[in-house]
């Protein structure tokens, strides 16, 4: 069960209960229409197999199944391998040497390797990573690329509009680096792994476990062993359970154990929706006499409308190589159902600003995630008894700097601090038997995450006027610019995202060109470039409150969204074989694990859940 990584041998040695299950591993596969084996009936035919829609208790294939777990205590348990959980992980162990105490943090990562699931841009400002370590440099921290240019333009489909990188702008990115940041989280992983800190990459959080009061006890891993039908197979084994005083989640944007504990304790009572972007990604190789390397380029405008938030980024990176990062973002509360992001991305490449950098290029990456962009007023609760929320489940992102990693850490090492000096009392002072420490929440309230993220506040937001995108520069410019965010109130979002779909018969379907092969390209080319590859025989862990719903409301209302909005596949609608109608196929297999069907979906039907861990993309340093 433990991947080929550096971690797996301190893991096979910690959990000594698992056995390893053989599995055989094959090369990453693409399931397209034509791949894949069709079902219809007379009813809706069934896509959902998952036990979480379909219970194992009433299900007579399960029947005489051991179904018992093994536990293990430790005093915390993070989940998530990100730059928040990492670095919460690292200030405790740093925290437990500096006092001489004996304090166990257990990490779980359900990538097959610490950063395989970790992409973003990414320009880091280096705040958080002074703090934890002053020292990174001559640790060795794969921080390569200082900033040594800054370029902002509004594009028109033909031209560039300049415009002036003004002093105190959110968008300045002088004395930040540009990363490779799966890189740099693996890097902090060496460093956690030094400290003692024990990392199981490989092992997906799949439950929430609870004590008796309520309280949360910790995380169970996922089965592993189900078939495609739902059925045990002759290798199924049980998830192990971790136990801990405090259970720390970092699971990263749109965390499914975050979404069970917002309901579980209502921790979205007092705050507004979360409202998401999709952030899709290529790392080329372009010809040397173009490469700049330290120059940062962000535009907004074309190809998106006025009304339609987001943006590019293209990143000249300095690491021996003439590579570039560059991406699409788009603001996932867009109303037309004909938008694709992925093709609005491929589209943006051939503008004459950005075009003649690729020209003679050669791409040699893709990945796409969602991302956070409700800001200070979309926080939850972050404190509940047993556990607490940190870096981008929660969300941290200074969306106009378009950078949350630095908040993310500093998220992880406030935890860290406020969580120690209870886990480590040689006597627990609680009311439940899961710890509550609300002092987490205090700090951040007093640090400088909260006081930048105030500042920002209304500039996501201000973007919905009738001028939208010229609107939102132009309050940016007077009420941040002018006053850092210091007006007197603060700007609400338009709500869900999923609710601001229009019906398909009020919107414009959008003509995209073909793809060149040369800079544009086909959504399952790209998908190839990621890496990505699942278990087949397993349950779809893309699943359906309703096996119904997709055709009945969202292609019949909106022309089925999710085949535009999914940057990798996953989604398609064919014929039945009796030839009477259309049902909608999952390809599983493709998932990138960016969670926009979940944020998206008109319906709020899908419910998208753990696979078999190590599945995923493999991004090597996106």
């Amino acid at each position: 069960m433990f991947p080929a990584s550096r971690y797996s041998c301190q893991a096979h040695r910690c959990i000594r209960a698992l056995k390893t299950v053989p599995t055989e591993h094959t090369a990453p596969q693409l399931y397209t229409t034509l791949h894949r084996r069709t079902c219809s009936s007379v009813s809706t035919p069934r896509i959902t197999t998952h036990y979480t829609v379909h219970p194992r208790d009433k299900d007579s294939r399960w029947e005489g199944v051991e179904m018992e777990r093994f536990a293990d205590e430790a005093d915390v348990v993070i989940v998530g391998g990100g730059p928040a959980g990492l670095s919460a992980a690292i200030r405790l162990k740093q925290l437990a040497n500096e006092h001489e105490k004996e304090l166990r943090v257990c990490l779980v990562e359900k990538a097959s390797q610490i950063g395989a699931h970790t992409l973003s841009g990414a320009c880091l400002e280096p705040s958080a990573i002074n703090e934890l370590f002053p020292d990174w440099k001559e640790r060795g921290a794969p921080l390569h690329t200082p900033v040594t240019e800054d370029v902002f333009s509004i594009l028109t489909e033909k031209h560039r509009i300049p415009v002036p990188m003004l002093p105190g702008l959110p968008m300045q990115n002088h004395g930040n680096y540009i990363v490779r940041l799966g890189n740099f989280v693996r890097w902090l992983g060496e460093q956690a792994e030094e400290l003692g800190v024990e990392l199981y990459p490989g092992y997906a959080a799949a439950e929430v476990l609870f004590h008796e009061d309520g309280s949360v006890k910790g995380i169970a891993t996922n089965d592993v062993g189900i078939a495609k039908d739902g059925s045990p197979k002759d290798v199924f084994e049980r998830g192990m359970e971790l136990h801990a005083k405090v259970t720390m989640f970092g699971e990263g944007c749109h965390g499914h154990l975050a979404k069970q504990l917002y309901k579980k304790f209502n921790l979205r009572e007092n705050c507004e929706p979360q409202t998401y972007a999709i952030g899709l990604k290529e790392v080329w190789m372009i010809d040397e006499k173009k490469w700049r390397p330290g120059r940062v380029e962000h535009s907004v405008g074309w190809p998106l409308n006025r009304h339609t938030y987001g943006g590019s980024f293209l990143y000249h990176l300095n690491e021996g190589e003439p590579l570039v990062a560059l991406g699409f973002v788009v603001g996932l509360d867009y109303s037309n159902p004909y938008l694709s992001p992925f093709r609005e991305f491929q589209r943006w490449k051939h503008h004459p600003f950005v075009a003649p950098t690729l020209e003679g290029g050669n791409r040699i990456a893709y990945g796409a995630r969602a991302l956070n962009e409700g800001g200070i007023q979309s926080l939850p609760k972050l404190t509940f008894p047993g556990g607490l929320l940190i870096g981008c489940s929660p969300g941290f992102m200074n969306v106009p700097k378009i950078k949350g990693t630095h908040t993310a850490m500093k998220s992880g090492m406030l935890a860290a601090e406020a969580i120690f000096p209870k886990v480590t009392a040689e006597s627990l002072d609680s009311e439940t038997a899961g710890l509550h420490v609300p002092e987490y929440a205090e700090a951040l309230k007093n640090s400088w995450v909260w006081k930048e993220l105030y500042a920002v506040r209304n500039i996501r937001p201000s973007f919905h006027n009738y001028f939208g995108l010229y609107g939102g520069m132009v309050y940016t410019g007077i009420f941040y610019w002018i006053l850092r965010g210091k007006e007197p109130w603060t700007l609400k979002h338009c709500g869900l995202d999923a609710n601001q779909l229009k019906p398909a018969k009020d919107c414009t379907p959008i003509d995209y060109p073909k793809p060149d092969g040369k800079i544009s390209f086909d959504l399952l080319s790209s998908v190839a470039l990621s890496g990505t590859n699942h278990e087949g025989d397993q349950p779809a862990h893309l699943t359906l409150k309703d096996d119904s719903v997709p055709v009945a409301r969202n292609l019949a209302i909106y022309d089925g969204p999710e085949q535009r909005f999914c940057p990798a596949g996953v989604y398609e609608y064919v014929p039945l074989e009796t030839g009477d109608g259309m049902r909608l196929q999952i390809n599983a297999q493709n998932c990138v694990h960016c969670k926009t069907c979940d944020i998206k979906d008109p319906s709020q039907n899908i419910n998208w859940v753990v696979p078999e861990g190590g599945g995923g993309p493999a991004y090597n340093g996106m």
